[in-house]
């Protein structure tokens, strides 16, 4: 069952940076693409039903990895307790940045939210490449399964690294544009006129970055973290993942060429799938490595739940993503079309 679980908490992972990714997109060009306030209003409006609901998969995402894997839920939350805190805060100035810029019609106040909501966005994006490298690099676990992680120490990986380093901060930086790219083709797909062009333009930019960014990440990792790709040689299986990712950078370009919005959306969609579903097989069945013992590492294997206790969750758990997948399905039904540029766009 531990497999099952940590299958089940990858897949949701994935759908969060994949939904609540194109929001953290939007908000990276929110002020490059549009210009105007009744552009801006626009962009707000292409998020507005939807941008929410997607954050609440980060939050599910946390409550299973806590029923699964209580031991691996307790150290990741001790140990990356500064990271949390500002992700916290970078989700609440989004937010609030959202709700409060039409407060006032002032200038000066738009533009301040406008500004706090793009800054967020960037940082958010960082923030969650981050967090991916430190997975794949590993923590300071001790034997009774505590680490702790200052935001940096020398900029270096070895036994006591901080949040960032050079690695973790390239991997940021290549989540950076993958989502900024991400969230371009999203407004491609949901806004006309001047705001679809100039994303347009925007989407070209942020992916001719990604593909040189993908390889040097992905050399960076073989270096730090070999074993990554000894597990995924030692699955063929896992193949299929790596096909994924290659179709959907190869979709990207080709529907773009095709003028099919859409499709150059889900093809990014599956990118990011695929590389999240990559990375993770790479590293199973480890959750945390450490830097200090391998042996103090936690895995899916000794810090699962009781296998009775997971049994059970199974059958809830199946019941409540399926109310939820119903429930999104219905969203992104109910909104489809594109948004307009006009004065009364959901009061934005």
């Amino acid at each position: 069952m531990d497999t099952v679980w940590f299958v089940i908490v990858t897949a949701m992972l994935g759908v969060y940076v994949v939904l609540d990714g194109f929001d953290f997109g939007v908000g990276i060009l929110h002020r490059l693409v549009a210009r105007t306030d009744e552009e801006r209003r626009a962009v707000l409006a292409a998020i507005e039903p939807v941008w929410d609901g997607n954050e609440v998969w980060l939050i599910a995402s946390g409550g299973v990895l806590f029923l699964a894997f209580p031991r691996t839920y307790a150290a990741a939350f001790s140990g990356f307790y500064l990271a949390l805190i500002i992700v916290l805060w970078l989700l609440i100035l989004r937010g609030v940045a959202i709700g409060f810029r039409s407060h006032q019609d002032n200038p000066l106040w738009r533009e301040f939210w406008d500004t706090t909501f793009s800054v967020a966005s960037v940082l958010m994006a960082v923030v969650l490449g981050t967090a991916l490298g430190n997975l794949v690099r590993g923590v300071p676990l001790d034997s009774t399964g505590f680490f702790f992680l200052p935001l940096f120490t020398n900029f270096r990986p070895g036994m006591h690294p901080g949040v960032f380093d050079w690695y973790t901060t390239l991997v940021g930086i290549f989540a950076l544009c993958t989502l900024a790219g991400h969230g371009a083709l999203y407004l491609v797909w949901k806004t006309g006129g001047t705001v679809q062009v100039r994303s347009g333009a925007w989407a070209r930019i942020a992916w001719l970055a990604v593909p040189p960014l993908w390889a040097l990440t992905t050399l960076a990792t073989a270096w730090i973290q070999p074993e990554v790709f000894k597990n995924l040689a030692a699955r063929p299986w896992s193949l299929i993942f790596v096909v994924v990712m290659l179709g959907g950078a190869w979709g990207v370009f080709h529907f773009r060429g095709q003028g099919r919005e859409l499709a150059a959306f889900l093809a990014s969609s599956a990118f990011i799938l695929g590389i999240l579903a990559s990375t993770m097989t790479g590293i199973y069945p480890t959750w945390l490595r450490s830097t200090i013992d391998p042996n103090n590492s936690l895995t899916a294997a000794n810090s699962a739940a009781a296998g009775y206790g997971l049994r059970v969750a199974l059958y809830w758990w199946t019941i409540g993503v399926t109310l939820a997948g119903l429930y999104f399905m219905y969203v992104f039904r109910s909104s489809r079309g594109k948004v307009g540029t006009e004065d009364e766009v959901h009061g934005y």
